[in-house]
């Protein structure tokens, strides 16, 4: 970071889109049908630099009327893994208590649209469109991100519409990043704090803790999730510093499986709720940080059968997902293919907790197909599986920042895995497929982006 604030020399829309696969690489456009042309439009405006401020926001907002003002509701999530299922968890509970949400998340993984979501709806084409006209002008040729006026354009479209609730999750950190513009948000929420971004958030755990702790605001609830200690200690000053009630997992409040099923002991009572759709033992954590959030939101409408459903049909797309539809499904008649966007080491340890289990309940052996980004860190990602023990296809995908198939091969051997390179997700699946014996559990794994290129596929299989 350079003393007048900026980050140099480092792509502003830091992670790159999906394609089509029958359509021809093009960096510059999404899988979004109509409106192509105004998303290439958007990516034009990227200034070569990063501001580690919210003042492009900010002036782009002053000059749309300042609609985040008036939205209604926000539950403003930061986080380094979780945060997007815990966003689902909330949609999914308040949309049970017949509550109208509006829903920021990112990235998407087939079409920008996932990305916004109107009053239980993804945004339209044609709204996009009108929508993208009207952020343009009042731009007025400034220098914006990518995922400044992104921000900026959902939250121009939310203040259309009435709604009881605005879920919103950070894009990057927190503090600078371009959702940090509610003064008073109903709740505020941090998910796991790990290692992940170091490039712009630093190796320090505390401070990227620091980063994450910059939506806490004065006098606002704060619902945080287990931390590591040197996080936790970060958060709680921060709390204490504005006046901001924080509600603690494991100490205020908590939430665990016991039989199947996910209880949640709130500071009063003691909830038996239905296990989460979403699998794996880190959702239930997930869904317990949400229900402690609608808890802190304190609204009537929400009553506990609303929570129950909630947790039981929350869907989130490319987080552990059974893919059984597609030609990657096809390719692997026979056997079991799941997606999953970890990237980082702390994601890792959940996906090998996961891949464990369907390991031990049949005895067949896992293979990973894995494409992953240029920055992430490979060697930590692939030791956190070491006891899990999968067979590892490497591979890339289409993405300038993608690393090199050879590169993640090597990562994984350096911690004692079997690794292979392959030309693609669907060379990889027929060498997974290609063994004798039982085949194996595939999973497709590394990147958000890698996972959305499968996913992108056939229109079968794209986020609704």
């Amino acid at each position: 970071m350079t003393s007048d604030g900026f980050v140099r020399n480092y792509p502003v829309l830091a992670l790159p889109e999906a394609t089509y696969l029958s359509a021809p690489a093009r960096p510059d456009l999404d899988p979004l049908r109509a409106s192509d042309g105004v998303i290439h439009r958007l990516r034009a405006l990227h200034p070569p630099l990063i501001d580690l401020t919210t003042g492009r926001v900010e002036r782009l907002l002053a000059a749309l009327g300042r609609p985040h003002e008036r939205m209604g509701p926000v539950i403003h999530v930061a986080g380094t893994n979780g945060k997007g299922s815990t966003c689902a968890f909330l949609r999914a509970i308040a949309e049970a208590a017949g509550l109208k949400v509006h829903v920021l998340t990112s990235p998407h993984l087939v079409r920008f649209a996932e990305r916004i979501r109107i009053a239980g709806r993804l945004i339209t084409d044609n709204e996009l469109s009108l929508r993208i006209d009207e952020v343009i002008a009042a731009n007025a040729g400034g220098e914006i991100s990518f995922f400044e006026i992104s921000s900026a354009l959902a939250f121009h479209a939310f203040a259309q519409t009435p709604a009881d609730l605005c879920i919103i999750e950070v894009g990057l950190g927190g503090r600078f990043d371009a959702t940090n513009v509610f003064a008073a948000p109903a709740v505020s929420v941090i998910a796991p704090v790990d290692y992940d971004h170091v490039e712009l958030l630093g190796s320090d755990l505390g401070k990227i803790a620091w980063e994450k702790a910059g939506i806490i605001k004065a006098g606002r609830p704060v619902v945080v999730a287990r931390q590591p200690d040197q996080a936790l200690g970060v958060i709680e000053a921060q709390a204490e510093t504005l006046g901001a009630p924080l509600t603690l997992m494991g100490r205020d409040v908590d939430g665990w499986e016991e039989r199947g099923r996910l209880v949640v002991q709130l500071q009063e009572r003691l909830l038996d709720l239905p296990a989460p759709r979403l699998p794996g033992a880190h959702q239930f954590a997930n869904a317990a940080l949400a229900v402690a959030a609608v808890t802190a939101l304190d609204d009537p409408r929400i009553d506990d059968a609303a929570v129950a459903t909630g947790v039981a049909t929350a869907v989130w797309p490319g987080r552990f997902q059974r893919l059984t539809l597609g030609p990657i499904a096809a390719l692997a008649a026979g056997a079991d293919v799941w997606l999953d966007g970890a990237h980082n080491p702390h994601a890792a340890q959940a996906l090998a907790e996961m891949c464990g289990r369907l390991s031990a309940r049949d005895g067949r052996s896992v293979a990973m197909v894995v494409g992953m980004l240029g920055r992430k860190d490979a060697r930590s990602f692939f030791a956190a599986l070491k006891s899990l023990n999968p067979t590892v296809f490497a591979t890339s995908f289409d993405s300038p920042t993608a690393t090199p198939a050879e590169t993640l091969a090597d990562a994984a051997r350096s911690v004692g895995l079997t690794a292979e390179t392959v030309n693609d997700v669907e060379a990889g699946v027929r060498r997974a497929m290609a063994g004798g014996g039982p085949k194996p559990h595939i999973v497709v794994c590394g990147s958000l982006h890698f996972v959305g290129e499968v996913l992108a596929m056939s229109p079968q299989t794209w986020p609704d």
